[in-house]
């Protein structure tokens, strides 16, 4: 459809367009040249000159004004005379007479001379009374207009000033006024104001892209679908952690789609005001009716589709609860029309109002995950591309199997880290090296060369770091070890260690415990070597301790607390547990008991392993960072790694084939593997992060 806004390019050059505004600014000069147009009242005296005039009897009257000013006016024969040459009777601008001449005098002070006058014109034998006095109040009645118009005019100035704030720019399609505040503040994007972000710009979400695909080509052959009784789909809802590209989506359907596109935050329609939600909501309909076939996107919009009645302050709610009301019936009330695709995101679908997830309202659900290894590997390629000089050691696919559970949003961060590093260095190319350092940085943050770290601590850290080292290392369902360090970073990470975790959703009982005890590896090497303990454990703790509630409350994983689940994602349960003091006192002595089993499990390992470890603590004072071949060297091949099968060659000229595993690995759990590679606290690891195991609603294969 058409757009009837008027196109600047198209303006006429040198057009003439009137103002209104012209007209108040002509009566505003009018009004100051009638209030300074100065105003003729006569040469300037005094008394003694004025008394000798009186005297010859020249002058007719006098005027006292406002007992402040005096004016003199001659008589028509004086006004003839030689000495009065420079003095001409005349009309001011509005026809009145001017005096002649003028003076200014005390409050009083010309009583007496008058009185003092009349007894000289006695003693003269002149006729006192051919001399007329008046005295006359007069107002100043366009300076008092001027007044009122210029405080008016300031008082409008502050009004349009308030309420345009107020009004926010008035929206789409809307004045900067205060009228204009239940506007919708969609930003449309149509053939004037096009995207450029194509699908080709979308990569590592194939599955999703796919599903977005079909909508464009909802909307460009719907004749293809409605021909067999099908209907295109009011909305979809894109669900997936934070930085996994459905802002991106939405973009490349806004540049791909080529009908108007609404694009606005969930946070547009909260106003302080009543109503405004639901007014907002109402003008973003009707405007995307008139352009209908379009498409509105609303991102976050867990803003205003917060499950209703959850809130425990009464009345504190109703705006939002309106608002998402409106929101219910526009998208599928009584007197709906057909034409306008509804697109949102969020990464709390957990939230959301059960009325606003039905279909028929948002028919279709696109999980937006984070990419496996193959997603991350096209998405480095592309953030890749506008890094134009780059080494011919930078490999996409080595990149993406070290960054284990990064989103599209951190692989940017990571290439955009790179040639930042690079250019630091004063390098010609960005080589691998410097994608290493981009990916320390945003595991473990910005490293501290300058950080003042005594021997005893260093040395605390680096067996600290070993003993999560060994740990990994012999424990049959630990994760691989990728790279351990004792170079400070972050805020306040003494060092750290990164894994690179298998890519699964779901994690047995035996996962899990491997998990904990390489946990406690950093705190138990501390006992065993020292003899103390450190607070570097902080965050090794707050995570065992976590994953150890969750495996009991959550998952299921004890006997004595049996087959439950106490998950509470919508806050149902509120503020009240869902179990007795006693199942609590149990829950909270199998926990402990938990996890002193995995503490005497890893005690035990690394007693045993004690060589080894104190082998590992040194390499790490002596070198800072030790890789997995590094470890490798010092005390051999990880017993629990596949063995890689040699290649079998058959009779001489025939193809050769490779005998290799194959196991089928999944994706990982999307904050499992988020937080695999963070840096922790003090001299801290990176683990397992308990709350984000596999999901119980996935499906096992048959």
């Amino acid at each position: 459809m058409e757009n009837n806004r008027p196109n600047p390019e198209n303006k006429k050059p040198g057009g003439f367009r009137f103002n209104p505004y012209w007209i108040y600014g002509a009566l505003f000069l009018i009004l100051m040249a009638m209030l300074f147009l100065p105003k003729n009242t006569g040469q300037s005296t005094n008394w003694k000159e004025t008394r000798e005039m009186i005297l010859q009897g020249d002058v007719k009257k006098i005027v006292v004004v406002n007992d402040r000013f005096v004016e003199v006016y001659l008589t028509q024969e004086a006004v003839q005379q030689k000495r009065y040459k420079g003095v001409r009777k005349r009309q001011d601008y509005l026809g009145a007479t001017e005096p002649n001449y003028s003076f200014e005098i005390e409050k009083g002070y010309l009583n007496n001379e008058i009185q003092d006058l009349k007894a000289t014109l006695k003693e003269k034998n002149l006729d006192p009374q051919g001399l007329v006095l008046h005295y006359e109040t007069h107002s100043d009645i366009f300076g008092e207009l001027f007044q009122w118009i210029f405080f008016i005019g300031i008082f409008l100035i502050f009004y349009n000033l308030m309420f345009r704030r107020m009004g926010g720019g008035g929206g789409a399609g809307g004045g900067p006024s205060i009228f204009n505040i239940g506007r919708s503040k969609a930003q449309l994007f149509d053939k004037d104001t096009k995207v450029n972000k194509t699908f080709k710009d979308v990569a590592g979400l194939q599955e999703a892209k796919l599903e977005v695909m079909e909508i464009v080509d909802f909307l460009q052959n719907p004749k293809k679908y409605t021909n067999l009784g099908g209907k295109i789909p009011k909305g979809v809802l894109l669900v997936g952690p934070p930085g996994t590209g459905k802002t991106l989506l939405a973009k490349a359907v806004a540049g791909e789609a080529g009908v108007p596109f609404f694009s606005l935050s969930g946070s547009d329609f909260v106003e302080m005001f009543v109503g405004v939600g639901a007014s907002r909501v109402r003008d973003l309909f009707k405007q995307a009716k008139e352009k209908a076939p379009c498409i509105i996107f609303i991102d976050e919009i867990d803003a205003i589709g917060r499950a209703r009645g959850k809130n425990l302050m009464q009345g504190s709610n109703d705006e939002r609860e309106n608002t998402l009301n409106q929101l219910l019936a526009e998208m599928d009330g009584f007197g709906t029309d057909s034409g306008v695709i509804i697109m949102a995101a969020t990464n709390r679908p957990d939230i959301l109002d059960s009325a606003l997830m039905r279909p028929g309202r948002f028919d279709r659900q696109i999980s937006v995950d984070r990419p496996d290894l193959q997603g991350r590997e096209e998405i480095f390629k592309v953030h890749l591309l506008p890094l134009t000089k780059l080494s011919s050691d930078v490999d996409a696919q080595k990149l993406a199997a070290q960054t284990p559970g990064f989103a599209g949003a951190e692989i940017a961060n990571v290439c955009n880290e790179a040639a930042l590093i690079a250019a630091r260095h004063n390098k010609e190319a960005v080589d691998m090296q410097d994608f290493q350092d981009a990916i320390d940085r945003v595991i473990g943050g910005l490293e501290k060369k300058n950080k003042i770290i005594s021997p005893e601590e260093k040395s605390i850290v680096a067996y600290h770091e070993a003993g999560h080292a060994i740990a990994g290392w012999y424990l049959p369902h630990a994760d691989p070890l990728l790279k351990v360090s004792i170079v400070p970073r972050g805020v306040a990470a003494l060092g750290y260690a990164q894994y690179l975790p298998k890519e699964q959703y779901l994690y047995r009982t035996e996962q899990l415990m491997d998990s904990m005890c390489m946990t406690l590896g950093g705190r138990i090497a501390e006992d065993i070597f020292f003899g103390k303990i450190s607070t570097g454990a902080q965050n090794d703790l707050e995570r065992i301790t976590k994953l150890a509630y969750s495996m009991i409350t959550i998952y299921g994983m004890n006997e004595k607390v049996g087959h439950v689940s106490f998950h509470d994602p919508q806050g149902e349960y509120g503020y009240q547990r869902p179990y007795s003091e006693k199942t609590a006192e149990l829950i909270d002595e199998e926990v402990r008991a938990l996890i002193q089993k995995a503490y005497d499990i890893t005690k035990a390992l690394l007693t045993e392993k004690r060589e080894q470890l104190e082998k590992v603590a040194k390499a790490l004072l002596e070198k800072e960072i030790l890789f997995k071949s590094d470890l490798e060297d010092l005390i051999g091949r990880r017993p629990h790694d596949p063995i890689e099968e040699p290649t079998v060659a058959l009779e001489p000229g025939a193809e050769t084939t490779e005998v290799e595993t194959n196991i089928e690995t999944t994706e990982a759990a999307q904050e499992i593997t988020n937080t695999q590679n963070e840096s922790t606290q003090e001299d801290d690891t990176t683990t397992l992060n308990n709350d984000n195991v596999a999901s119980d609603t996935e499906e096992k294969p048959e």
